[in-house]
């Protein structure tokens, strides 16, 4: 591959597995190089302000941080329901030659990349659906005195 340099990468885009969905749900698309914070703010205030369902979507190494999105909106906003689909996206990397009278082609790699899409709902999923999470319990957790140990 010393021979050769990328000349530009197409990610093909997938096709939502939620095909139901109103128009006005909102989709927060993680990248690899989204802000935790800035992430969490958006789909915090679309919730907030009412709207019952919010649609996490990343590919490649962003989906380990669309999961940690989407757990964090659980935790802060209590009886949501989640359905999660998988999927793979498929990156088209076209390579030219670094020298064009070299007798050398173009090439063109194909890769898979894993792909997750995260429903939050306020309002009940079906829950006989694969990737179907019910809303946990509501606990507070209390650190005691007792649990933590004497001081010194």
């Amino acid at each position: 591959m010393e021979n050769y340099s990328r000349a530009r990468v197409v990610e093909q885009p997938c096709v939502s597995p939620f095909a139901g969905l109103p128009a006005d749900t909102p989709e927060v698309r993680v990248r690899d190089g989204s802000k935790i914070r800035n992430l969490l703010r958006f789909a915090l205030s679309r919730l907030e302000v009412g709207l019952g369902r919010l649609l996490f979507s990343a590919s490649g190494r962003a989906v380990s941080k669309a999961i940690t999105c989407a757990e964090v909106v659980k935790r802060r906003l209590k009886g949501l329901h989640q359905l999660t689909r998988l999927a793979q996206s498929t990156v088209l990397e076209v390579w030219e030659p670094l020298e064009a009278g070299a007798g050398l082609d173009s090439l063109t790699v194909s890769r898979k990349l894993p792909a997750v899409w995260i429903l939050l709902s306020r309002e009940p999923l079906d829950p006989e659906q694969p990737g179907y999470q019910a809303p946990g319990p509501c606990r507070l957790v209390s650190v005691t005195q007792e649990a933590v140990g004497p001081t010194p």
